[in-house]
């Protein structure tokens, strides 16, 4: 009589542990278990880090010159910082879905000049044929990135040459500086203030204010985080990788076009030498505050505080008075260098936590 042995009894595979949510503090949607201490602190160095350097360097700074912690000097900070956070707030999107748009700063200038041209026709003028002309810019970027499949970094560069070629074309290579007139509603929009603070702050935290809310509470933000993680995946998925693409492109060039025209309105003249270099501004400050230049991540308080950190930078140099604007770009190369590096070494431990 053959004895037959029991059959094995399957057994259920051990649960899986999945990556935590990028808040930090979600739970495995398996498991149940937080993620680990040093992956959190990880993730929160990445997204708060940059804060943290702000705030040491303005305590510092209070304590080294006394004028700097003053209310008039507070005031100029921002407001210098708020044309290039305008900036900023359309490339930090474009950057999380994996791009970049190196024609920011000549699209800044090219609203300012445009807003100016068109100030003689009224308010409104002055602030829609901007936004028409530098969305439109935009919007080519986007189409030939997303529809024609070329590299970002080739067309906004082409684009770049292109509005600045249309600005010395319209100012007759320079020699035209059109003026905007003083007392015209336009020129309130940039000189005018609300207890001490200029419209430019108010106008730039209110656009920050709506970008944080599309990019953490809306399926939009979702998708922009999809795209930039793998297009491939958010193909599959049936997310609209394209019209996405075109989309933050679009914006991009449009917070440009408006920022250039409120710096306009602030000078009250259409200058043709801004903006040169301001696309290498707007992508340091995106990355110090913890956008990683591979998109998939990122964040807008970070940009916010990424743009108010290079403009402390800029006033602190001011301030010690033996040194010259210069430097700003050594030490944002600097601190660019180090972010870089912390991102890639936090990137590393999350994965091996």
């Amino acid at each position: 009589m053959n004895e037959t042995s029991p059959a094995p009894v399957a057994q259920a595979p051990a649960p899986r542990k999945t990556p935590a949510a990028a808040d930090g503090g979600t739970p495995s949607p398996v498991t149940g278990a937080p993620p680990p201490l040093g992956q959190r602190i990880a993730e929160l160095l990445q997204r708060q880090g940059v804060l943290a350097v702000l705030l040491t360097v303005v305590i510092v700074a209070s304590f080294i010159y006394p004028s700097f912690h003053t209310l008039d000097n507070a005031r100029g900070v921002t407001v210098q910082a708020s044309f290039l956070a305008v900036v900023a707030l359309g490339m930090t999107m474009v950057i999380i879905t994996g791009g970049i748009d190196l024609s920011v700063g000549s699209v800044f200038a090219l609203g300012g000049v445009l807003a100016a041209w068109a100030a003689q026709w009224g308010f409104l003028a002055a602030l829609l044929v901007p936004l028409v002309a530098c969305g439109a810019i935009g919007l080519l970027n986007g189409f030939l990135v997303a529809r024609a499949g070329m590299a970002p970094f080739i067309v906004t560069l082409a684009t770049l040459l292109g509005a600045r070629g249309i600005l010395l074309a319209i100012t007759d290579e320079g020699a035209t500086t059109y003026l905007i007139p003083k007392g015209s509603a336009f020129a309130e929009l940039g000189q005018g203030s609300v207890w001490g603070f200029g419209y430019p702050i108010l106008i730039a935290l209110v656009l920050f204010g709506v970008g944080g809310l599309l990019l953490q509470r809306t399926s939009f933000g979702q998708t922009l985080f999809a795209v930039g993680g793998s297009s491939d995946a958010a193909t599959l998925m049936g997310l609209p990788v394209a019209r996405t693409k075109m989309l933050v492109y679009t914006l991009s060039g449009l917070l440009a076009g408006l920022a250039g025209a409120l710096n306009a309105a602030r000078l009250s003249s259409g200058v043709t030498i801004v903006g040169v270099g301001m696309e290498l501004d707007a992508i340091s400050a995106v990355v110090i505050g913890g956008t990683l230049l591979i998109g998939g991540a990122g964040s807008i308080s970070g940009t916010l505080w990424g743009v108010l950190l290079l403009a402390v930078i800029q006033n602190l140099i001011n301030q010690i008075g033996s040194l010259n604007s210069s430097y700003q770009s050594v030490v944002s190369g600097g601190f660019l260098i180090v972010v870089v590096v912390a991102q890639r070494y936090l990137a590393r431990s999350r994965r091996t936590t």
